[in-house]
């Protein structure tokens, strides 16, 4: 069996009050402590994008890191870091965005993607967007070309990622949580 949605659904728990009251952080840590699950996750993208014409995957720090590093592996494609303000080395550009919870900062190197790039942009989870259309800004500003988003969980109800398509970037998520 390539992928159980169940099954994968079933192993993401549910951190009540996390980071702050009233938010319900929905944690694919125990994903990756189950062989079998981290196996489910990553051959469904796997065959998802093996004949695409995605030539970078970029991936979010820090969770987004966990599967699109290995992805990247299995499809022998470059990996690009989109990191928190001060944590990458050499040139950057950065973008300021929005949160759930909060405000942060993107930066990306400036040589880690060119014109004519198509870029699968992955991160572990779609809330409001913000992280994701920051992220795709930034991949844009060097020409690249976002091709989809991808993540393990989508929050509908919190409108990222129709905020991600408004902008004809097509998402693709493992598990929804809607009306929860």
């Amino acid at each position: 069996m390539l992928y159980d949605d169940f099954y994968v659904k079933s192993l993401i728990r549910t951190v009540d009050d996390w980071p702050k009251p009233g938010i319900s952080f929905r944690d694919i840590t125990p994903i990756f402590t189950n062989p079998k699950g981290m196996r489910m996750v990553v051959d469904a993208y796997v065959h998802r994008y093996i004949d695409s014409d995605i030539t970078h995957i970029a991936c979010i720090d820090a969770r987004g890191f966990l599967i699109a590093s290995v992805l990247a592996y299995e499809l022998r494609k470059p990996l690009v870091l989109i990191r928190k303000k001060g944590k990458l080395p050499g040139e950057t550009i950065s973008q300021k965005y929005d949160l759930e919870y909060g405000s942060a900062e993107l930066e990306i190197q400036v040589d880690s993607v060119k014109p004519g790039d198509n870029v699968l942009l992955f991160d572990d989870l779609i809330a409001t967007g913000g992280t994701l259309v920051a992220a795709i800004s930034l991949l844009q500003s060097q020409g690249a070309t976002v091709k989809e988003t991808a993540a393990i969980i989508d929050l509908p109800d919190l409108g990222g990622s129709n905020r991600i398509q408004s902008l004809d970037i097509p998402v693709f998520a493992l598990a929804a949580y809607e009306g929860e």
